[in-house]
């Protein structure tokens, strides 16, 4: 017994040691060298009209994306959990490919697909007056792409444990699919649906691979805040980077830590 209690206390040391290593740490010296001149980092970033346009359109992209990708993660988790049809597993295995495949290529092939002379449908889109590469649908697109699987892999468990006997007790009531959609299935969900927005959100708003291929960086049109934090960085502004870098991960470490707190006292 005494040997099973070190060692679960070696393991928890180990843990707690990775990650505060690999998270904590960075995220600290992320900040500490953002305030290591007061607030004079924080106010320069946000008194440049191109950074405070590039914090605006990340957040824009973030809140479409993570809408999209709610909207279809509800709905595939839906059909994964509670049908059977032919290719199940295979459209559930497709769901991992953003997680797998590295952002850079995910931008590529948008740019073969919807760039602009040489993209299958690029030229037919520009004819109708619709960019996609180089503006903002297609950095939307490459956002909701890479952050795809998160609420499904979220809500899927939480389905599954659930059951359907309360969503069939419903429609044997004479509920319809609407009704008992969001009287039973949604608040039976919730919390797997919150967690799953909040880590869509923290994905979508730290994206860079992806949108640096299918946005063309341009200055005050399509440059993001990751854009903004490599430029900076580049260019031997590092306070301006770890302002800009500081303020990303505020947002995803703040979303995450609100949830955090609030679950215990909504489930009492």
């Amino acid at each position: 017994m005494a040997e099973r209690g070190a060692g679960r206390y070696v393991a928890r040391l180990v843990v707690v040691a990775y990650l505060f290593f690999l998270v904590a740490w960075p995220l600290f010296l992320v900040g500490q060298n953002t305030f290591e001149g007061g607030l004079e980092n924080l106010r320069g970033i946000l008194q440049d009209p191109d950074v405070v346009h590039a914090l605006r359109l990340s957040l824009i992209v973030a809140v479409i994306a993570v809408v999209v990708n709610t909207v279809f993660g509800v709905g595939v988790s839906l059909l994964l959990v509670r049908y059977e049809f032919p290719g199940k597993r295979l459209l559930s295995a497709l769901l991992d490919v953003p997680l797998s495949v590295s952002p850079i290529v995910v931008g590529l092939s948008l740019v073969l697909v919807y760039g602009g002379r040489n993209g299958w449908f690029g030229p037919t889109l520009e004819s109708a007056g619709l960019q996609v590469i180089f503006a903002t649908p297609g950095i939307v697109m490459a956002t909701a792409f890479v952050a795809l699987p998160l609420v499904i892999r979220e809500v899927v468990p939480v389905l599954e444990e659930v059951g359907d006997e309360q969503e069939q007790a419903a429609r044997s009531l004479g509920a319809n699919a609407l009704q008992t959609f969001w009287r039973i299935t949604l608040p039976a969900i919730k919390w797997g649906v919150i967690y799953g927005v909040v880590l869509s959100l923290a994905r979508s708003l730290g994206e860079f691979g992806a949108v640096k291929v299918v946005s063309g960086n341009v200055l005050g049109e399509t440059r993001t805040t990751t854009l903004v934090v490599e430029e900076k960085y580049l260019n031997f502004d590092k306070g301006g980077a770890y302002a800009a870098a500081f303020l990303l991960a505020l947002v995803a470490v703040a979303a995450i830590i609100v949830v955090s707190l609030l679950r215990p006292k909504e489930s009492k």
